[in-house]
């Protein structure tokens, strides 16, 4: 058994959760790699090291001093140091990062180096291997990630024995240092668990995984003990987001299972992301519900709509033309209605956007409905499981929730419905209970 594990910067916020790293990690001989991010915030009002790290690089650029934010970087990393009893020499490495920000470096270079410094830290404190992933992680010219170039250049991972390899980051071909978007120290995990085809790529975080439903809605909703990735994916369309979602495709490409836990409470199996469910038989119909607010729907109206050739395409041509991208696009004999994000049909665009419709399909009307919600009801339990659906609509029906839309892919995985706004919190609590007995 190997495997790749990542701990994001709750779990490695200061010294005693460090120790709490080192613990999980010495406990299981099979975590012999391990991807760090830049240490979190250590309580409420406190700083994220990477957000100073931006900071202090932003008043390098503009001239202005920069002791102070960066005393507090200083401080962070010696305090580390300290706490641990290590002899790292994080000194040197702070004043070379220093002087490199004062000396014009890049804001993706000053944000790596907190993902850099904990990686001393940590490879020391574990006395695993430090591999700096600009030695293998490759963007192009424009930093557009490179994704076979760098399995292929990873392959030496494969001998070494232990090592810590920093979070975040990578090199382009001028060697210059290039960042993931924030949280894109997933990706670099997930990254170096295909490069060493590792058996099960763990991500600890300070969440026990994936829940049924957002908990901030929902009171006590059930974990979800194992999802496939398709399930992922229409979950994390739809906000329920615990891993950058990036971070999902290398592992998914070589079959490798992600294994989602919680730092603070190691005893808990957490949720474990398949390629496939052959394995596991859905105990629920559903598998979770995700939602989020603030969609508009068009809704267009035309008699004999569907004999007409190229209608829907016309209606589209005009959107792209305006930047707005659909969402979803349910249809009727007659009727289209076509869902799109609200802030991409803001006021002032929607008279030009309607009468370019009206202009190019001629439509009998055409009506502009804000503030709905989509909800997404996932589960690949609901393939072919008779009455899924019916449970759903009585579930909202009895909570005197009005449905402004349905639409159901063709794989039977999902279920998307919309509401009000108002009815959002509603909608989702009738859902939920609905399949909880």
């Amino acid at each position: 058994m190997l495997k790749a594990v990542k701990f994001g910067g709750s779990s490695l916020a200061d010294a005693h959760q460090f120790q709490k790293v080192r613990d999980i990690i010495l406990a299981d001989p099979a975590r012999r790699f391990v991807v760090p991010s830049a240490p979190g915030r250590r309580h409420d009002g406190d700083d994220k090291i990477t957000d100073l790290l931006y900071a202090t690089q932003r008043l390098a650029a503009a001239g202005e001093p920069i002791d102070e934010t960066f005393g507090k970087i200083f401080a962070r990393y010696t305090g580390i140091r300290s706490e641990l009893g290590l002899s790292t020499d994080i000194e040197s490495a702070l004043a070379k990062v220093k002087k490199d920000i004062l000396g014009g470096a890049s804001a993706d270079y000053a944000a790596s180096r907190g993902e850099y410094l904990n990686g001393l830290l940590l490879a020391d404190y574990l006395g695993y291997e430090f591999v700096d992933p600009a030695r293998f992680i490759l963007f192009d010219e424009g930093g557009r990630f490179l994704p076979e170039e760098t399995n292929d250049r990873g392959a030496f991972l494969k001998t070494v024995e232990r090592a810590v390899v920093p979070g975040f980051y990578g090199a382009k071909p001028d060697g210059s240092i290039h960042t993931f978007s924030r949280g894109g120290s997933d990706i670099t995990g997930a990254i170096v668990a295909r490069a060493i085809e590792a058996d099960v790529y763990e991500n600890w975080t300070d969440v026990s995984g994936f829940l049924m439903a957002d908990p901030r809605i929902v009171h006590n909703p059930a974990p979800i003990r194992t999802v496939t990735y398709s399930e992922l994916r229409e979950l994390a369309y739809m906000g329920a987001t615990v891993l950058h979602e990036e971070s999902i495709f290398p592992v998914r490409q070589a079959c490798i299972p992600i294994n989602v836990r919680n730092t603070n409470k190691p005893e808990e199996d957490g949720t474990m992301i398949v390629h496939e469910a052959e394995d596991y038989t859905a105990h629920c119909a559903i598998t979770g519900i995700a939602g989020k607010k603030g969609f508009t729907v068009i809704n267009i109206e035309k008699d004999q709509m569907n004999t007409e050739v190229g209608f829907a395409c016309r209606v589209l041509q005009v959107l792209a033309k305006h930047g707005v991208s659909i969402e979803h696009m349910p249809t009727g004999i007659d009727t289209l209605s076509v869902i799109v994000s609200g802030s991409s049909l803001p006021p002032e665009k929607r008279d030009t956007v309607i009468n370019e419709i009206m202009l190019t399909c001629e439509p009998d009307s055409v009506e502009i409905h804000d503030d709905i919600a989509l909800i997404a009801v996932v589960g690949r339990g609901m393939i072919n499981r008779v009455g899924t659906s019916a449970r759903i609509f009585t579930a909202l029906s009895s909570d005197g929730v009005n449905i402004r839309m349905i639409d159901q892919g063709s794989s039977e995985m999902n279920i998307i419905i919309g509401v009000e706004e108002a009815q959002f919190a509603a909608a989702v609590n009738a859902i939920y209970y609905a399949f909880q007995y």
